[in-house]
This record gives structure tokens, C-alpha cells and sequence, in this order.
């Protein structure tokens, strides 16, 4: 995925690449997606995370940590339903992270939900 994004990129575009990101768990792939000052919040945390990343640059190296200590394997986005908003900046995904804990072979699901807000590209 490129360091630039296009202004023609669509909040569903944005979703793909963003999903894409997380299952190569790729840092720079999804923190490209952000702008400069965006804001990442998690209002639902698990021990030792933050509440938010301010910033792309914070992004970047906030997944890179969790991604880079993980040993849970993303292998697909499943049950995934978007939801339009009456703003078109706005979508609400609701989703579930299927995968692998490669130390144990065990297979897991985390459902999660995603507010995207995607102005110029």
C-alpha cells in the first residue's frame, strides 16, 4: 500500500484497506490510512492499552508494538455488517477477527466494532 491516499477513496475503500492492514498486520499499512492528527480511541480496553492514539505517527507505533508481541494469527475479517450513516464521512462496521494463536494452535473470534470517519480520501 502506497504512503499517499487517494481523495477519491471511499469510506468502504478505506474499510478494505484497513482490513487488509490488520490481517497482514502491517503497522504502516494502517496507520497510512490516518491522517496526520486523526484520532484512534478504544472504548473498550484491555489490560496495558491505551485509550487512544493521537496522531498517525502515534498509530504507527502503538500497533507495531501489540502487533509485533502478539502471538494471535489473523486469518479473516468475518461477519462483517456495514452500516451507512446519515453523515457519508460515517460508517459503522460491526466484525470478527478469525484467527490462530500460533503457540497453541488454538483458533479464536473477537468481534469488535469499527466507527470510521473518512474525509478527503
Amino acid at each position: 500500500m502506497s504512503r499517499t491516499t487517494s481523495a477519491a477513496l471511499s469510506a468502504r475503500e478505506i474499510l478494505d484497506r484497513f482490513h487488509r492492514a490488520m490481517l497482514d498486520k502491517s503497522a504502516d499499512d494502517l496507520a497510512d490510512l490516518y491522517a496526520p492528527d486523526a484520532v484512534h480511541e478504544f472504548p473498550f480496553l484491555f489490560p496495558g492499552m491505551p485509550e487512544r492514539y493521537e496522531g498517525r505517527e502515534e498509530v504507527r507505533a502503538g500497533y507495531r508494538a501489540a502487533w509485533g508481541a502478539s502471538r494471535a494469527e489473523p486469518q479473516e475479517i468475518c461477519e462483517v455488517v456495514v452500516h451507512e450513516s446519515v453523515d457519508p464521512e460515517v460508517i459503522t462496521v460491526e466484525q470478527t477477527v478469525c484467527g490462530v494463536v500460533t503457540t497453541t494452535g488454538e483458533s479464536f473470534s473477537f468481534p469488535g466494532l469499527l466507527v470510521l470517519r473518512v474525509r478527503n480520501g
